[in-house]
């Protein structure tokens, strides 16, 4: 190999070392959620993660789920970076580039998607990206569309002490952020026509939920 070329690809990999991001949680997570996503998410098709964060779902998700073409985003410019630097170190031709997406836009930057996962959002976030997200979910689907979201709910008001805990210290930081009421969730799914098919128990008291767009 040239010189030149040598120094390209060391810089390169020294930038992608740079950029890439990590979350504690996502190595404690992602099995429970690759579970349910084998288990639900269409076996081919485009899947459109919403606020991909780091990027580390999204590489081992595209790995790990053969058939599917994998579509991260986010709207933070970090995370754009992150996330392309994991997907450059995976090298997966069913990984695609990371799109900037504000879930709260009239206009996302897909058109028409088989899927969508979304982890750890709706509850730092206001609950004008719940809305926009359950309406984008709508636009973007055809019938049989299937949204997965991942992360704390109440249920019937109830949840477990740590995600009260987790409520609490959420609001003291915004008071537009908070862990949401699963039925609330719900009526908005039900509002843009995804009717709900399961909710599934997870580690640290946190749930997957999914609901189907009806035809």
């Amino acid at each position: 190999m040239p010189k030149s070329d040598a120094l390209v690809l060391f810089y390169s990999a020294a930038r992608n070392v740079v950029m890439k991001q990590y979350a504690p949680a996502t190595n404690r997570n992602r099995e429970p959620i690759l579970a349910v996503l084998k288990q639900w998410l269409p076996p081919q098709g485009l899947v459109l993660e919403i606020a991909s964060g780091t990027g580390e779902h999204a590489a081992f998700f595209a790995a790990n789920l053969a058939g599917r073409e994998w579509q991260p985003s986010d709207a933070e410019p970090s995370a754009l970076a992150s996330i392309a630097a994991w997907r450059d170190e995976a090298g997966l031709a069913n990984l695609r580039p990371p799109v900037c997406l504000d879930v709260r836009d009239d206009m996302w930057p897909v058109d028409r998607v088989d899927a969508m996962f979304c982890a750890n959002m709706i509850h730092i976030s206001p609950w004008e990206c719940t809305l926009g997200l359950m309406t984008g979910a709508g636009r973007v689907f055809g019938p049989g569309g299937v949204l997965v979201l991942y992360g704390p709910f109440k249920v019937g008001g109830k949840t477990a002490p740590s995600n009260l805990s987790f409520d609490a210290d959420l609001k003291a930081r915004n008071p537009a952020w908070g862990v949401r009421d699963l039925e609330a969730v719900g009526a908005c799914a039900q509002a843009v026509g995804l009717d709900h098919v399961d909710a599934i128990p997870m580690p640290a008291n946190n749930l997957c939920v999914v609901w189907r767009k009806r035809a």
